[in-house]
This record gives C-alpha cells, structure tokens and sequence, in this order.
C-alpha cells in the first residue's frame, strides 16, 4: 500500500478529473487518489467510477450528499486518510491550477523533516499566471494580513496544495474547524503553527484553470477577512479549543 494519498475535493469537474487523476498515476513514486465528490450534477462521480475499473487498488471515491464547502470535503477526507494509516496526506485542486509533479517536492520536504509542506505562490515574488490584477492583489494582500494578525511566517496561508504528516492531523480537532472556504486554509496552518510543528514551504507556480468553472465568491472572501480575527481572538482566550 501506498504510504501517500492525494485528496481531491471535486464538483462539476468532469473535464478536468480524468486528467488530473492519470497525471498522479503517472509520476515515479506512488500515490493513492481519494476524490470527494459533491454530488456533481456534471457527473464527476461516475467518471471517477469508470476509471476506478481501471485503477481498483489506487482510486478510490467518496460522494457525499450535496455541496457544503471546501473544508468539510477535506475533513471528511482527512479522516478517511487517518483511518487507513497514510503517512503523508495532501491537498490538492483538481483544475490543474496546482502542478501534480511538485507533489513530489512536497513529499521530499516532509520526508526530510516538515511536519507540513506548501506549495506556496508568495515564496519568491508572486508566481501566479492567468489570474486578473485584483485577484492577485487580494490573494497576496489577504498573505499579508493573516500574517500580520496570527504572527505566522508563512508567505502563503491560503495555499490549497499542502502535504500533512499524519499525525499532525490526528493531533487537530478536526470537528472543531468552522471554516469551509480561504479560511479553512488558513486555519489549519495556524492550528499546526499553535502545536509548534514544523511548517515549511517550497516555491510552486500557481496557473488559473482552463476548464471548468473557479468556485470563488464574496463569501468566501469576507470569511477570511473577518474569520481571521475571530479566530486569532478564540486562540487566546479559549486555548482549550485549540
């Protein structure tokens, strides 16, 4: 059994998953897919149970009901992994907007000793492409003030590609995450950085996707920029929480 498994949440993905699951399978080491799927109206899910024909021992597929966010489908996924003993748990989008071989850099990095590894896009400048001025000034704008409120040094708290060791998931009270979108993100990384684990980041180039349709609203955006705070509060005046 692979010791690596690659959670990838999904809804409306269906031209995008086929690739985005070959292109793990193609790399030189070994990774296990697990897809979350949001009950896709597009039929995501049932490409995903024709290729798992194909790939019985390394695919495997989780539907649940309906759509209820990002971070409910990685938790969900989280706790599949810890249950099945993976070593190395990581995050990754299905539109190809996140590189699958740099899989591999996040994997080295936390076999030479991170406790969580990012794919960070605020590393070294800003390596984003095909994203609009404003979304690249929001993004790394919303770096700077997660930094400057939770005291993290990571450039880039909302990275969504990011290999866990699995006990840094077993040791977060992952029932108690209330955050779905950005700030999911985010709160997972302060919750490791309040443990004292090891986070470190490699740089990676971030493209936009090219098919399918970004699942980003305004939401989404106002629940980083005010979850943020509350979330820093509760960590110092409700640390049993945490």
């Amino acid at each position: 059994m692979s010791g690596s498994l690659v959670i990838i949440p999904t809804y409306n993905e269906i031209e995008n998953v086929d690739a985005i699951i070959r292109a793990v399978f193609d790399l030189k080491k070994e990774f296990h897919v697990l897809i979350v799927d949001d009950n896709s109206p597009d039929g995501t899910a049932d490409q995903v149970k024709v290729m798992q024909k194909e790939f019985p021992e390394e695919l495997f597929l989780e539907v649940r009901k309906e759509k209820t966010g990002l971070g409910t489908a990685y938790i969900h996924g989280f706790k599949w992994a810890i249950a099945r003993k993976y070593d190395f748990i990581f995050e990754m989008d299905a539109d190809f907007s996140h590189n699958p071989s740099d899989l591999l850099r996040l994997l080295k990095t936390c076999e030479n000793g991170a406790d969580v590894a990012v794919g960070s896009r605020y590393k070294k400048g800003v390596n984003v492409i095909n994203w609009p001025l404003y979304r690249v000034l929001l993004s790394y704008g919303a770096s700077i003030y997660v930094k400057l409120i939770t005291g993290m040094k990571v450039h880039d708290p909302t990275a969504g590609f990011v290999c866990y060791k699995r006990h840094v998931l077993e040791n977060i009270n992952l029932d108690s995450i209330r955050f779905v979108g950005y700030a999911f993100q985010i709160e997972m990384k302060f919750r490791a950085y309040l443990k004292k684990y090891r986070i470190e980041e490699i740089s990676i180039i971030f493209r936009d996707r090219v098919k399918g349709k970004s699942k980003m609203s305004s939401s989404i955006i106002s629940e980083a920029i005010f979850g943020v705070m509350k979330m820093k509060l509760k960590s110092i005046f409700q640390k049993n929480k945490f």
